[in-house]
């Protein structure tokens, strides 16, 4: 992840409610032993027709949005199964943040632990960006995670998010990274811990020597 305070660049609208994992990650891209290559697939069935032809109606196939960082999306975007797949592919495909009034619990989970950002505003605030993303001319937004707004073209928002996950952000750092951050604090926890109650640190051993 990069320690970034301010996201900021092309900004596109997916109006589409309950989008879930599965129309974000098709199953037939989860075949892979790695992440690599999961771009392929965000949003397949959306991109392109049957034959493999992108659908010219789909907006990130539109002129001016080839370089989308911000996705502006409905209620409950990220629904559906747990593949932590649909995070990778966002991140790998370039977008670096969601805004959206809700999402799937899970999505949410594993995509601030992933470093893709999901920013929830009301309703009324979505809408607001989504009209101003809608053209080339007017589709640029920013987030701020210093103020912790969201900014298009003639709106502005702010929005909440934990501290833990904006430190996490502006740090640029993933679950495990932030959990290494921490690695003195834990090794000091553990040592107070079997100071305070040594006998707990070989019961299992005790238990099995007894039962033999």
């Amino acid at each position: 992840m990069s320690s970034d305070r301010t996201i900021a660049g092309v900004a596109a609208a997916l109006p589409i409610p309950n989008l879930d994992t599965d129309q974000i990650m098709p199953k037939q891209f989860l075949r892979g032993i790695d992440k690599s290559g999961l771009d392929r697939g965000v949003f397949y069935d959306l991109r392109f027709d049957a034959a493999g032809t992108p659908r010219g109606d789909f907006v990130l196939n539109r002129a001016g949005y080839d370089a989308c960082r911000i996705l502006v999306g409905a209620e409950n975007f990220g629904c559906g199964s747990s593949r932590e797949h649909a995070v990778w592919g966002l991140l790998q495909f370039g977008i670096r943040a969601v805004i959206a009034p809700s999402f799937g619990e899970i999505f949410y989970s594993n995509a601030m632990n992933n470093g893709l950002l999901l920013i929830g505003v009301s309703q009324a605030d979505v809408d607001r960006f989504m009209h101003d993303v809608q053209a080339p001319a007017t589709n640029r937004m920013s987030i701020d995670l210093e103020r912790l707004q969201a900014r298009s073209a003639t709106h502005t928002a702010q929005f909440s998010m934990s501290a833990r996950h904006r430190q996490m952000f502006m740090d640029g750092l993933d679950l495990i990274g932030a959990s290494l951050a921490r690695v003195a604090a834990i090794a000091e926890f553990e040592r107070k811990h079997w100071e305070r109650e040594p006998w707990l640190q070989s019961v299992a051993a005790v238990v099995r020597a007894r039962v033999r």
